[in-house]
């Protein structure tokens, strides 16, 4: 008989909200909203108060606040898990503060369910929140909050993480945010497939309307949300405005949300002990995680191979394929992030009956900052509750399709096994990557752009256009509009890829204009 003792099992999973048009709306803040999910997780597990009493470790996911160079108007804690414990009246002998990027989540349960293995912990606590909502809400109502606190104890802080996205060069010339920076690769996979931009934009629309079809019926969602059509979805009107080009807002993550979720893992030989319903238990059948390269350094930059890479390989290692799984969840910041693993990875239709989500998406669900896929985990949980024996797959995304966490999970108990994601890596960076070059002047043709927009009473209006090109010898550059002039417009009212350009350089900043 096989012995599953060490085997690592989750027994719980909480989700919270805090919706600003709700009759009992309360203002918490992120380590709130953390903290009141742990509770539901710690309920969830049904084995009474014990079980909080044994969680030997805290790990949280990094808030928007932590994670990049953006003040706080109303302060934050300067030890998010400790805060998140002394909600909860426990006191972890370790606290861990995450790297930052919405693959994070996975990760951590892959990392600690390897820990639980290995008999470092005894039962885990991951957890994330994000009070975004009532943070800007408070901002604009001119409402005093103050969320500063300092809970004292020992972390592991693992910092933000920037190295893995950050380009210099591309924020340079205005790469300055996740839309622009994924309307680059998106309109870079448009080229690829030899599509229109409206055959592109209408298959975007029928690859997100699922997402929001399952976001209007779940009642976690942070805001009631309509279940678009595909057309709605990429129509342009006065509600769905243009942010950066192919992206009307209906197709970008909505990050103003106030949410938090949380999982809990032990060993089956703990839950046993606790007395958790075996029934209950999850188990983490395959996973793997790896890093892309910089955008500007892609080959292909309309695709992730370390993304798809990660996918396959999780699937290989949980021993099915994809038509064995019974739910996903694909990480769905904007519509290549799904498109590049679920469509050219996996190959699934559009209008396969499993769906590609069991929250809603990051655009209708809810976009909680690093935390998202915390929430499709919980999901995924209470999803393979009700479809005992059956296996789903999580797919978590963080940067501009910079890293990537799969995980494949079942009801089956199964023996563990520790995966390593190193040799996975090693094939990744032993590909040759694109030295962009970082002044130029000179004629080149666009492989891809985008066109970022302003908002105004008037409405959106192009700001400013990127374009990423080659010159006749094959060398990659980016350049941007020039300030006052219509190229910015021409771009948008007009597919310009492949089109020639001419490029000169001032002060470190390459400005292109249409032969």
């Amino acid at each position: 008989m096989v012995d599953l003792a060490d085997t690592p099992v989750i027994i719980g999973v909480g989700q919270s909200g805090d919706r600003i048009d709700a009759v009992g709306y309360r203002g918490w803040s992120a380590a709130d909203l953390a903290a009141e999910a742990a509770r539901t997780a710690l309920t969830d597990a049904q084995v009474g108060p014990e079980l909080a009493t044994r969680i030997d470790a805290i790990a949280t996911t990094r808030t928007f606040e932590d994670s990049y160079p953006q003040p706080a108007p109303f302060g934050k804690s300067d030890n998010f898990p400790r805060s998140v414990a002394a909600r909860l009246g426990i006191t972890p002998h370790t606290a861990i503060w995450s790297r930052g990027g919405g693959q994070s989540p996975q990760d951590l349960v892959n990392e600690f369910s390897e820990r639980v293995a290995a008999g470092e912990f005894e039962v885990v606590l991951l957890c994330g929140g994000e009070a975004i909502s009532t943070t800007r809400h408070a901002t604009r109502t001119g409402k005093s909050l103050n969320f500063a606190e300092s809970p004292g104890g020992s972390v592991q802080d693992r910092g933000a993480g920037f190295e893995t996205f950050h380009e210099k060069l591309a924020v340079r010339h205005g790469v300055v945010s996740a839309t622009i920076g994924y309307a680059l690769a998106e309109n870079a996979r448009r080229a690829r497939l030899g599509t229109n931009r409206a055959e592109y934009a209408a298959d975007m629309g029928r690859l997100f309307a699922p997402f929001a079809a399952m976001a209007s019926t779940n009642p976690h969602a942070a805001w009631d949300v309509p279940a678009y059509t595909a057309a709605e979805l990429v129509a342009s009107t006065p509600s769905n405005r243009w942010v950066a080009d192919p992206y009307p807002i209906r197709l970008v993550a909505r990050d103003q949300v106030n949410l938090g979720a949380a999982v809990l893992i032990t060993s089956e030989r703990v839950a046993r002990q606790l007395g958790v319903d075996p029934a209950r238990m999850v188990y983490l059948h395959g996973y793997a995680q790896a890093t892309e390269k910089l955008l500007l350094s892609r080959p292909d930059m309309g695709a992730s191979p370390a993304a798809q890479a990660v996918s396959r390989a999780a699937l290989e290692r949980a021993a099915i394929t994809v038509d064995d799984l019974a739910a996903f969840d694909f990480y769905s910041c904007f519509p290549i992030a799904v498109a590049n693993v679920a469509i050219d990875a996996f190959g699934i239709d559009r209008d396969d009956a499993r769906g590609p989500t069991v929250t809603g998406g990051l655009p209708y669900f809810g976009g909680p900052g690093n935390n998202y896929s915390m929430h499709a985990i919980a999901e995924m949980v209470a999803t393979l509750r009700a479809k005992p024996g059956r296996s789903g797959f999580v797919g978590a995304n963080g940067g501009y399709l910079s890293k990537y966490s799969a995980g494949i999970y079942s009801t089956t108990p199964r023996p563990w096994r520790d995966w390593s994601s190193e040799a996975l890596q090693c094939d990744l960076d032993a590909v040759d990557g694109i030295d962009p070059l970082d002044i130029f002047s000179g004629e080149g043709m666009v492989e891809t752009y985008t066109v970022s927009h302003r908002r105004s009473e008037s409405g959106d209006a192009p700001d400013y256009a990127i374009v990423i090109g080659r010159t006749a010898e094959g060398n990659r550059f980016i350049a941007r509009s020039a300030a006052g002039e219509t190229t910015a417009a021409v771009a948008h009212a007009q597919d310009i890829l492949g089109r020639p350009v001419t490029v000169s350089s001032m002060d470190g900043i390459n400005i292109f204009r249409f032969t």
